[in-house]
């Protein structure tokens, strides 16, 4: 050895070793490069929070060209059509309580007088609350264009008088369209990186126990440290390969704006790969069986995406589970991934992100380490 802690020969070896029982088998290979490409595109359309051809129900009691102007509008949006008609309230009542209609909207009758005597006509809007996400998209939606639709064609309901002086105008920044697509893919980007980091590593130590060729490994002259330099690197590579072919998915298929730094991606990823790689690791050390392991792994990989942000906003999370979120690797992972792609952000504003993944890199390579030299001792 020479007083050298590495012998980056015998890592060569060991390299060999592994990238060649990684790739050797075709199973294998669509596991690791196939298998990420497909979860991306899946999960890029399944995981979508937008309204689109929402199933409506129209009880129209006026039947005049006012109402079917407004019906037109709210259908016209594409975000609704119209499902039922009927002229009996408890019709649109008895669709609602089916789950077969999921806006149901009533018009009254004398609404189109009461639009050309510029009085103000109300009108119902009745929403399936029992999805509280899709009915708040759906009412938002509907509620806006109803409100348009009587600005343009009820001027004289408006109150007399002086207009407002204030012109408010609402204008969202980084995702104009307010597509969850656009706010989604870069996150499934992280959790399926995340995924197969851990897959790989936690079943790596385990499976040579289970095959009998850990001991062979333990008599060999690799040292420990080179063994877990040996079982990490491969699967580097692999984790940027995958990182590499999702980033361009996301960005030739689903057309995801990006607007940051690929160089500061790029260096963030490694801390976020290294951190997965340590987590699989010291999973594998504490694990006497291949299943034992997968199961350990989604132990972690479950609430780690429950606490991230990815769906759920962690602000809105009680107080003990938002302190917990620090400990979640994801969570820097996607503020880092989505400030790139969405807001343009660098190095001036994500590097408290990037710093913490590096420690909890440096932190779980150690701990893993350290137990795999205890448990071979």
């Amino acid at each position: 050895m020479n007083g050298r802690v590495v012998n980056w020969s015998r890592v060569r070896q060991m390299l060999r070793k592994e990238f060649r029982q990684m790739l050797r088998d075709p199973r294998a290979r669509r596991v690791l490069f196939v298998a990420p490409i497909v979860q991306l595109v899946v999960f890029g359309y399944a995981v979508n929070t937008d309204v689109r051809n929402a199933a409506t129900m129209i009880v129209d009691h006026d039947q005049t060209a006012e109402s079917r102007s407004l019906v037109s509008a709210l259908t016209s949006s594409g975000y609704f059509r119209v499902a039922e008609r009927s002229q009996r309230p408890r019709d649109l009542v008895g669709a609602l309580d089916a789950g077969d209609v999921l806006v149901g909207l009533e018009i009254p009758e004398g609404f189109a007088r009461d639009l050309d005597a510029g009085r103000e006509s109300d009108v119902q809007l009745l929403v399936d609350g029992s999805s509280a996400n899709t009915a708040n998209v759906a009412l938002g939606y509907a509620t806006q264009i109803v409100s348009q639709w009587g600005l343009e064609h009820a001027p004289n309901a408006l109150p007399a008088g002086p207009r407002p002086g204030v012109d408010f105008r609402v204008r969202a920044w980084y995702n104009e369209n307010l597509e969850s697509r656009v706010y989604n893919v870069p996150a499934v980007i992280g959790t399926i990186v995340l995924l197969m980091t851990l897959l790989l590593t936690s079943l790596a130590v385990v499976r040579e126990r289970e095959i009998g060729t850990l001991e062979q490994l333990m008599v060999s002259p690799l040292r420990p440290v080179e063994l877990i330099v040996g079982k990490t690197l491969p699967s580097v590579f692999v984790g940027f390969v995958d990182l590499t072919l999702v980033t361009a998915v996301s960005l030739l298929w689903f057309h995801i704006p990006f607007r940051g730094s690929g160089l500061f991606l790029l260096v963030a990823s490694v801390f976020y790969i290294l951190t997965g790689l340590g987590l699989g690791l010291f999973i594998s050390t504490v694990s006497n069986t291949q299943q034992e392991a997968f199961m350990s792994m989604f132990f972690f990989f479950l609430p780690a995406i429950m606490l991230s942000g990815f769906m759920f906003p962690i602000a809105n999370m009680p107080h003990a589970l938002q302190y917990l979120t620090y400990l979640d690797p994801l969570r820097y992972f996607l503020e880092i991934v989505r400030g790139v792609f969405l807001r343009g952000a660098g190095w001036r504003i994500l590097w408290p992100q990037a710093l913490v993944l590096l420690g909890m890199g440096v932190l779980v390579l150690t701990a893993a380490t350290r137990r795999f030299r205890k448990t071979t001792a």
